[in-house]
């Protein structure tokens, strides 16, 4: 069974799994009510409660790290911090696919806030004590959450399939989704790294902003709205933090250009 959240990335009006990259995660036959969630308070105190239990009345959006990310020498990506504008503050990482993935969920308007390691799940196996902390977690418009790990080209280690397998059961016992992500589709990951420069909230004071809808009523290259709404160089920015907030639409999975043909997005023409 493959777990997803039933989000569509915001842009893509099609292949959206397929471009995003994740691997398909058969759900583990286990005991979900003998899994633990280790996690510490916004005060830093340790907590280990039954996981049910916690992905019901824990926020754990508002969690530090459970386990910080080692800086390994030689790497050309190191720990850092991705500021976030879903949530208006800054989100850890731990490498350059983590930020990766970081950002493209930042994009999303189904995502309403973001962590890092905020919890680890712990469980018996073969007499053993099991633990992983899956590297992101999101919390989503309807309340449940979304946990998510990230994987190289080749796939999953061994080690990492079988303890997804546990997490994605977990995770669907809790009317939460798991998703473990491979390297998403590069022109994805270029247009949405693009718009991200112009996810700061100052960018939707532009003089174009307000006619941007009526501008965009109809699907029309971009260029020529721009050119309709005034000085393309202070409408560009405008333009450009809409179609990363969602209020604009565009082909994400498409090489972006000034004569992409952008629209006003679905839920605001429903809204008007």
């Amino acid at each position: 069974m493959y777990l997803a959240s039933g989000m569509e990335h915001c842009g893509v009006d099609g292949g959206a799994a397929d471009t995003a990259g994740y691997f398909e995660v058969p759900v583990a036959a286990v005991d979900t009510g003998r899994v633990d969630a280790c996690f510490r308070d916004p005060l830093g105190k340790a907590h280990q409660i039954a996981w049910l239990e916690a992905a019901q009345d824990v926020v754990f959006e508002d969690c530090p790290v459970i386990r910080s990310f080692p800086v390994r020498y030689g790497r050309r990506v190191a720990p850092g911090w991705w500021w976030s504008s879903t949530t208006g503050r800054l989100v850890a990482y731990g490498s350059g696919v983590m930020r990766t993935q970081l950002m493209l969920l930042d994009q999303q308007p189904a995502v309403v806030a973001l962590a890092c390691r905020p919890v680890e799940l712990v469980w018996r196996e073969d007499g053993n004590v099991v633990g992983h902390a899956p590297q992101l977690m999101a919390r989503l418009q309807d309340g449940s959450g979304l946990l998510l790990d990230c994987a190289g080209p080749s796939g999953p280690s061994a080690r990492l399939a079988a303890r997804a397998r546990v997490v994605a059961a977990a995770a669907e016992a809790a009317g939460w989704s798991y998703r473990l992500a491979g390297p998403p589709d590069p022109v994805l990951v270029a247009n949405v790294r693009w718009l991200a420069g112009y996810r700061h909230p100052r960018y939707a004071a532009g003089p174009g902003m307000p006619a941007l809808a009526e501008a965009f009523g109809s699907p029309r290259p971009a260029v020529e709205a721009v050119r309709d709404l005034g000085e393309p160089i202070a409408v560009w920015p405008a333009v450009f933090h809409a179609l990363w907030s969602g209020v604009l639409r565009v082909r994400l999975d498409e090489p972006l250009h000034e004569r992409a043909v952008v629209s006003v997005a679905r839920q605001e023409a429903g809204a008007a």
